[in-house]
Parts: C-alpha cells; sequence; structure tokens
C-alpha cells in the first residue's frame, strides 16, 4: 500500500510490526483501542444472538479456552479494516463478538460448531486478523473462533514435496522452519505474512508477492480439512491432480469462513531458492511498462516478481520523476533465471535501465505496514482496492478507477500499481486518500469504495484479486457474480441451513438481519 502525498506512506519502514505488538506468532493489533479496551462499544447496530449460560457451559466442555472478557472479545473482534481504525480511536469496534473460543484441535473446533448449530449461534473464524476487508468482524456477536492455538507444521513429505499444516500457523513462523529444518519453501509471501496465517490465506484467497513464480494461494494448496456448520469434518483433495468430480477444496478456498472452518491443509512445497536476479526500468507510461510484462509472460517467462508503478507511485517511492517503473525479482534453478533474465532483457530493450538498487529497496520494505496507524490518527482516510483485469481492459479501468475515486469529495490521491501479472491479465492495485473533516471520514471512505468498485467493475475488472470480500465488499458480490450469485446462495443453504457460519459476508442473505451499514 502507498501513501498520499504530503503524508508518509505505508511502505518504507523498519518492515516490523507496530511497537508494543506481541509475540511473534501472534495477531498484531493495527491501532491502539480507545483509552480503554475494557469499554469498548459496537459500532455498527444490528441484531446481536447473545449467548445462554447452557451454551457458554457447553462451550468449556467443549474448548480448551472460552475468554468473556470485554477486552479480549473486543481485541479479538477487529481486524487491519482501516476504517475500523478509525472507529477504534474513538474507542469502537466494527462489532463485538459475546465469546471468544479458542480450540486446540479440529475436534474441539467441530464441537464448538456443533454446539452453536444446536442453540442457532453465529461462528465467526478468525485468524491472525490481518484482513483489511472485516471479514473477521462478528456481525451480530456469538462466537469468534480463534484459531491460532491451531497451528504448526503435521507432516512434511519431501518426496513428494507437501507439507500438511493446521492453519493457525503464521506464515513467517511457517517458512522459517521449513527453510531451517527442510530446506523448503511455500513461496507463498504476501505482505501480510507477519500478520497472516495459513488459514486466513486459504479463506481470502491470498496472493503472496512472488505469485508469478509459485502462484497465488489456490495454485498451491492441494487439499483441505474442514468442519462444517453442524460440526462434521470432511477432507478434500490432496493429490497434484484428480478428477473425481468438481474440485471440493475449491468450493471453500475464498469462502471467508462461510461454508465451512478450515482446520487443515496440504500445500505444495519448493526447494528454497539461492541468490535473486533483479533488474529495474523506467518506461515513459504506466501502460508501456505493462505491455513489456505481458509480452514476457506470453512468451512462456515466469520472473517471481513483475511489478509496474505508475508516475505518481514510482515517484514517490523512488523518486524517479516522470517515470513509470517496473521492477523485476527473480529467484529459482540458476539454469530457469538465467534464461528468464534473457527474455525480460528483450522485452525491455528499449526502455531505461535503472538501478537495480531499488528493487532491493522495495524488498527491504516490502511487508512494513506501520505507517497505515500513523495516517490514520492524522486524519487521513485511505485504503486499498485490488482487482484483476484482461490485459486487453487494463487500460481502461486504470483511466476509468483513477477518475472515479478523484471524483469522490475529500479524495486528493488515487494512483496505482500492478502487483501480480500472468499470461492472459493481471493485478491492478489502486490507492486513494484524502484529508476529510473528523465527521465526513466514514462517508468519503464509503463515497470513494462505492465509486471506484463500480468504475472497475463496468470496465471489466474483477471485484478483489487477493483481499477478499469481508463486510466492506459485501454489498457489490451479487452485482459481480450476477445470476451465479444464486448458485452460492444455494451451496450456502445446503451446508449451512441455519446461516451460523460469518453471516453477513460475501452479500449473502443474513438469516440474523440486516445491519445498517454503509
Amino acid at each position: 500500500m502507498s501513501g498520499p502525498e504530503g503524508a508518509p506512506g505505508p511502505g518504507p519502514g523498519s518492515g516490523r510490526p507496530p511497537a508494543g505488538s506481541p509475540r511473534r506468532g501472534e495477531p498484531t493489533p493495527p491501532i491502539s483501542l480507545g483509552a480503554d479496551p475494557g469499554a469498548a462499544t459496537a459500532h455498527l447496530l444490528g441484531t446481536r444472538r447473545e449467548l445462554s449460560a447452557g451454551l457458554l457451559s457447553r462451550l468449556d466442555a467443549a474448548c480448551a479456552e472460552v475468554v468473556t472478557d470485554v477486552a479480549t472479545r473486543a481485541e479479538a473482534s477487529r481486524d487491519w479494516w482501516p476504517l475500523g481504525m478509525h472507529w477504534a480511536l474513538d474507542g469502537e469496534v466494527a462489532a463485538l463478538a459475546g465469546a471468544v473460543c479458542r480450540p486446540e484441535s479440529a475436534r474441539e473446533v467441530a464441537d464448538v460448531l456443533r454446539a452453536c448449530h444446536d442453540d442457532t449461534v453465529p461462528v465467526t473464524a478468525a485468524g491472525g486478523r490481518s484482513g483489511v476487508c472485516g471479514a473477521s468482524v462478528p456481525l451480530h456477536g456469538g462466537v469468534l473462533l480463534d484459531l491460532t492455538a491451531l497451528d504448526g507444521i503435521v507432516e512434511v513429505d519431501s518426496t513428494s514435496m507437501v507439507v500438511d499444516v493446521r492453519p493457525g500457523t503464521f506464515g513467517d513462523v511457517l517458512e522459517d522452519e521449513l527453510r531451517d529444518a527442510y530446506g523448503m519453501t511455500v513461496g507463498h509471501w504476501p505482505q501480510s505474512i507477519q500478520l497472516s496465517t495459513v488459514g486466513g490465506w486459504l479463506a481470502c484467497r491470498s496472493a503472496g508477492q512472488m505469485s508469478n513464480r509459485y502462484g497465488k494461494i489456490e495454485d498451491i494448496v492441494l487439499g483441505l480439512d474442514v468442519a462444517l456448520a453442524d460440526g462434521r469434518l470432511v477432507s478434500t483433495g490432496g493429490l497434484a491432480r484428480a478428477a473425481t468430480g468438481p474440485d471440493l477444496t475449491q468450493l471453500f478456498v475464498g469462502s471467508e469462513g462461510t461454508l465451512g472452518i478450515i482446520v487443515g491443509a496440504r500445500l505444495a512445497l519448493h526447494p528454497a531458492p539461492g541468490a535473486p536476479a533483479t533488474a529495474a526500468f523506467g518506461f515513459e507510461s504506466f501502460t508501456a511498462a505493462n505491455d513489456a510484462c505481458r509480452r514476457i509472460l506470453q512468451r512462456g517467462a515466469a520472473p517471481a516478481v513483475l511489478r509496474t508503478y505508475d508516475e505518481v507511485e514510482a515517484d514517490r517511492s523512488f523518486s524517479t520523476g516522470e517515470l513509470s517503473v517496473l521492477l523485476v525479482r527473480d529467484e529459482g534453478d540458476p539454469r530457469l533465471v538465467d534464461a528468464t533474465r534473457l527474455v525480460v532483457a528483450e522485452e525491455c530493450a528499449t526502455a531505461d535501465p535503472l538501478d537495480d538498487a531499488l528493487v532491493d529497496q522495495w524488498w527491504a520494505h516490502r511487508n512494513d505496514v506501520s505507517a497505515l496507524e500513523a495516517l490514520t490518527i492524522r486524519g487521513w482516510v485511505v485504503d486499498t482496492m485490488e482487482m484483476t483485469v484482461r490485459w486487453g481492459d487494463l487500460e481502461r479501468v486504470y483511466r476509468d478507477v483513477r477518475e472515479a475515486l478523484r471524483s469522490v469529495d475529500a479524495v486528493t490521491v488515487a494512483s496505482a500499481h500492478q502487483s501480480h501479472a500472468y499470461g492472459s491479465g493481471s493485478c491492478l492495485y489502486f490507492t486513494f486518500a484524502g484529508k476529510p473533516p473528523p465527521n465526513g471520514r466514514e462517508s468519503t471512505y464509503v463515497a470513494a469504495w462505492d465509486a471506484g468498485t463500480r468504475a472497475a467493475l463496468a470496465a471489466g475488472a474483477s471485484l478483489s484479486h487477493h483481499h477478499g470480500v469481508g463486510l466492506n465488499r459485501s454489498r457489490f458480490v451479487r452485482e459481480a457474480l450476477g445470476p451465479a450469485f444464486g448458485v452460492l446462495e444455494a451451496v450456502k443453504g445446503s451446508i449451512d441451513p441455519r446461516g451460523i457460519l460469518n453471516p453477513g459476508k460475501l452479500g449473502l442473505p443474513d438469516p440474523f438481519g440486516e445491519v445498517h451499514w454503509p
């Protein structure tokens, strides 16, 4: 995420979570929660489903830890949604869970779900809570299912290059153990790797910064263990390829806890790479830089990283003036890396070669998110929206979304970079920012999302590439899916007939009542 002109961007920095954050392998709060977390209240108004004494007793018997104090419930009920950070300054969370359950096994997850299903109490799964769309906000109270105690590697099959891992495992912890003990990597490096868990990656269809080489999480996952709403445990997939009907693994990947709770995953591995190869180029326009990416990929080369920045973001990050910038970073088998480097050089022959130290600069600070708190405290409304576009639609989407964002009162910055590229298209990643009066922050935020999203959908883009839907994008899902939305509704109604799993998300009908937002 890049910051607005005249304000520190949420990019360069230490690359570490904010000072005072919990220990490694635990959720990191996005911002302090008012003066007294024990007095936190819910911002969004909707029907709450309270927990009976009988259900709490059953949960205590089913789960390793059940917590009900307000401070713990408030902290567990929020994620890194930028709008929620503004509410936090006023001592509010979007919504407040009735209890936090921390299971230590798949069986405990199943027992909690069975108890809540019997009482028709909503359950919202959460891991690192690094999402930026409000996906883990427990809209109607109920149970917040904190999966971070269900962590660790179960098994590594070094011959088949597969790791069996629990969902609460944080990304950096997983990568360190795989590299140190096995000389391997999953290759999944989201910006949030220190803040996010394997289960969260899968629930939101996450992308890593080197997905050109290793794929997005839906390409990496081979199989899942899932707890259904009524407590049944099922396993899907597990092999490299199969034709046993529809791929049920992909049914749950991206479902954001609305269809089932992921309690285990099998992920593909790769040998840990050696030293990377890097390059940087300057182009006369964003379109020209992206066209070079397209040609590289369509020739069959797949550098781990192909990132382009429009002139606004390039100059903000790298002081490159009017140039649009392409950063290239590759890793893997040296012969493949050398071949890819030749293709890149040929397709960028007419561009201005830049110091490849720019790549090192981005790499060193790529995971830093600490400046977002500073911007929020200073009153800036800042967020990003990412979407997938075909190469043929990229220039139109880039133009229309920026124009739509800039048309919103108080929005003063709208810029973009391209973060993930594929043979048929890429991910455009927009940043918008503005500093409205305090009473206009929420309305400005909603107006920007309405304008930018509808411009993107009208121009042929997807709703999201890797941040998912959550609460923030729920109102657009029916429009984005069209008649296919009915298929999603039917699946939800079939496997979660009481609607207890993460209600109010993915735009699905909410049996617990409407929440008045936005």
